[in-house]
């Protein structure tokens, strides 16, 4: 047996003759970060020997063995009773090193055939295909949350915006369900990546393959992939996945930063359209009127993290020759923190969304401020009175800039006042310059109309379960 040598760095003593500095110490090591994946590393661990023991590289001894190491240390991970040690670099050597501790000679066999780096990839992905089923489940407890609002407010008439300016009434539920859509691009874009990652990086070694006569079609099985990766250069050196991840969590930031946005304009003093529940707002220290969105405000902001996540780690990867690289080990904790602050945000709007009070009279009195049935003019104009639509455009423009001088709305214009403009306009016009028949009229597949809004509701029930 060779002699262990009596200094040097612990896991590779054979070829290094000194410790490593301790910067160089600090900087090299991941532990506080990677060891979130010890149930990944163990779970591949598991897999990899019972996969050795079947094609009779270790023997069923050993296996039993290994796998009997690898329960106690899971159990003292989930306990915190786990010994977690900086000079041991990462999750996989501490692993091993505790492993060792525990079983003694057969602990050395389990890197068989494996290196760290298809380790590392294998645990990764694990490690990201679990976070987006769980953003998947996230993003659809939000869209119900989304829908069970649409539904008791799919007739409650708000303005709708272009520029934030006064454009055309629509309904509460149907801006709502204008959100509803947009996180059902994010559940498909996360269902999408967790289906492209789905390959086993396990058994591609350091980068060339093994010479051992493994089966990586047991191990990516067992570890309920749909297949192994078909390249071993591209196994352990891949990151795209998590690129793409974290690229899906910033779309849906974004999606998320929009919605929060508006729940603060509308819980402002100035719309009053929504109250938000006393668990999502907080007081000020100050001024004791104030309630103040800091949930949506927090949900804003985390946004920006995320962005700078997806950037920081196409930065990372933007130079990297094939295979592994150091560089690799900064993918971790960036990714981490993608998923980690949309987990809040996601969390925390469905909380919102859940639990606000609507002040339908303070949106149906917005919506019938700054001429929103303009439109609803033109358009009577074009089926009524055969104007060409640039035509009624100019005789809506005029009709507009007469309501303006006056101070009041359209709706509150005389007859004679429109005649002025269009003699041949007559009581009949009155019937599209209110809100409510201007939301009404807009029944068109994917409209505003009430029972339009109450039909994308049902679809979407209906998909959701």
């Amino acid at each position: 047996m060779a002699k262990k040598p009596e200094s040097g760095q612990e896991m590779w003593g054979g070829r290094f003759a000194a410790k490593p500095d301790e910067v160089m110490e600090a900087i090299n090591a991941s532990i506080d970060v990677d060891q979130r994946l010890a149930e990944e590393d163990i779970r591949g661990s598991k897999a990899h020997v019972e996969m050795l023991a079947d094609r009779g590289i270790v023997t069923e001894s050993d296996r039993d063995t290994i796998l009997q190491g690898l329960e106690i240390i899971a159990e003292e991970i989930r306990s915190g009773a786990f010994p977690f040690r900086k000079d041991l670099e990462d999750i996989h050597m501490n692993v091993e090193a505790r492993l060792k501790h525990h079983v003694g000679e057969p602990a050395g066999r389990l890197h068989t055939a494996r290196s760290r780096n298809d380790q590392v990839a294998t645990d990764f992905r694990l490690w990201v295909r679990e976070a987006l089923n769980t953003r998947i489940a996230q993003t659809e407890e939000l869209m119900l949350a989304l829908l069970e609002q649409a539904g008791a407010h799919a007739d409650t008439v708000m303005p709708g915006f272009t520029h934030l300016q006064t454009a055309q009434p629509v309904t509460f539920g149907h801006h709502l369900m204008a959100y509803v859509e947009m996180f059902s691009r994010d559940r498909s874009r996360f269902s999408d990546a967790r289906d492209r990652l789905n390959e086993s990086p396990l058994g591609a070694a350091a980068l060339a393959g093994t010479g051992f006569d493994i089966d990586r079609h047991q191990t990516a099985e067992k570890l309920g992939f749909s297949a192994p990766m078909g390249n071993s250069l591209d196994a352990v050196s891949a990151r795209d996945f998590a690129v793409e991840a974290v690229s899906a969590c910033s779309i849906c930031a974004m999606h998320l930063s929009r919605l929060a946005e508006e729940i603060v304009i509308w819980a402002s003093a100035q719309f009053h359209f929504l109250r938000l529940s006393d668990a999502w707002s907080t007081g000020s220290s100050i001024m004791p009127q104030k309630r103040n969105p800091d949930a949506a405000e927090l949900v804003r902001a985390k946004t920006g993290r995320i962005y700078g996540a997806l950037q920081a780690l196409l930065t990372v990867l933007k130079g990297l020759p094939l295979a592994y690289s150091k560089d690799m080990q900064e993918d971790k904790e960036l990714t981490f923190m993608a998923f980690d602050a949309l987990d809040l945000c996601l969390a925390a709007m469905a909380g919102m969304v859940s639990s606000w009070t609507v002040d339908k009279d303070a949106m149906r009195q917005a919506a019938a401020h700054g001429f929103s049935t303009a439109t609803d003019l033109a358009d009577y104009l074009v089926r009524e009175l055969g104007l060409p639509f640039r035509d009624a455009h100019h005789v809506t423009g005029a009709t507009v800039k007469l309501a303006e001088d006056k101070g009041c709305d359209l709706v509150d214009l005389s007859l004679d006042d429109l005649q002025s403009i269009e003699p041949r306009l007559t009581d009949a016009v009155y019937s599209v310059l209110s809100v409510e028949a201007s939301v009404g009229s807009r029944q068109s597949y994917g409209g505003t109309a009430p029972v339009r809004v109450r039909e994308q509701i049902d679809r979407w029930k209906e998909l959701l379960k």
